[in-house]
């Protein structure tokens, strides 16, 4: 990256954090503290309003705004498309500010760029099938509303696990919201388990606001709730060799390792309840064989005599 690509990212990663250290910086954009130290003082000389703050670092004075940008064709197509990927996924008022900043974007590209912008769009299309209910629209609202004003919400929440007590009433400080393959999930502290949680959007109910107020860690990183491993139960499966394209191409979140083996091939999965993985290995049917734990195999035996007896 060169010394003006450098500058204007700075500007840009001031306004995204607010507030940087330069060691943070210089790691940011893999460079020295002392280039970081010059670099603030060529912004500082160019009218850029840089504000230096004893022991935490640098910010922009309040209210500073860039100049409008000029796009590349590649960058605008990336941008629009990924405005459009994700259309469906956000409430009333949000999707109003996506169709705004998508007018801004094509109104800032001159003619013979809107063009080939046009002709790129109509090649690439990302889609996405999941189409929020207005429920879930309207707990996203609520929730990101929540965090913005650091309150505590309850509500009731559904699991699919029976040592969860199937429904609870939950209270929590919510951190984040975050969307996972199409799913919107809840990043929070649980009052009720008295740690981090992540809750599926789809899985709650009379959500509400709270009088309580919290503040969000310092150091609180959404990633953390999503890299926690507390899959304790190991799930090992002979699956036949002729269904297995199709189970790689699924991506199936809880599958740990796959090997080779005399019968096809020996899959290893990782779970914390038998719940979670059942009605995907019941859906494989007769190419699928259970070696551990004994427990699932006789849920699999239940449950294929209960759709026998329903099916008299």
């Amino acid at each position: 990256m060169n010394r003006t690509d450098r500058l204007l990212a700075l500007v840009l990663e001031l306004r995204v954090r607010g507030e940087a250290r330069a060691e943070d910086l210089a790691h940011t954009f893999g460079t020295s503290k002392r280039t970081i130290y010059r670099d603030m003082e060529a912004l500082a000389e160019a009218g850029v309003p840089v504000v230096s703050n004893m022991g935490r670092g640098y910010s922009l004075a309040e209210g500073y705004f860039l100049p409008p940008l000029a796009f590349k064709e590649d960058e605008a197509v990336l941008a629009l498309l990924g405005l459009g990927a994700i259309r469906n996924t956000f409430d009333a008022e949000y999707s109003t500010a996506l169709e705004a900043a998508v007018t801004k974007i094509r109104g800032v590209l001159g003619d013979a760029l809107r063009a080939r912008v046009a002709m790129l769009e109509s090649s690439l299309h990302l889609t996405t099938l999941h189409v929020m209910p207005r429920s879930e629209l309207d707990t996203l609202r609520v929730l990101r509303r929540a965090i913005l004003r650091g309150q505590t919400v309850q509500f009731r929440y559904f699991t699919r696990h029976p040592d969860d007590g199937r429904v609870s009433m939950r209270k929590a400080d919510p951190y984040s919201l975050v969307l996972i393959n199409g799913v919107w999930y809840l990043s929070a502290h649980c009052h009720l388990r008295q740690d981090r949680r992540m809750f599926r959007l789809t899985r709650m109910e009379s959500l509400a606001l709270t009088g309580q107020t919290f503040t969000r860690p310092p150091d609180y990183r959404w990633q953390e709730d999503s890299e926690r491993d507390d899959r304790a139960l190991v799930v090992r499966l002979i699956i036949a060799e002729d269904v297995m394209p199709w189970i790689s191409e699924d991506h199936f979140y809880y599958i740990e390792s796959r090997e080779a083996h005399p019968d096809g091939m020996l899959v290893t999965l990782r779970v914390r309840h038998i719940d979670e993985i059942l009605q995907w290995v019941l859906g494989w049917g007769r190419h699928v064989r259970v070696l551990e734990p004994p427990e699932l195999r006789q849920r699999i035996h239940d449950e294929a005599a209960a759709m026998m007896r329903s099916n008299q």
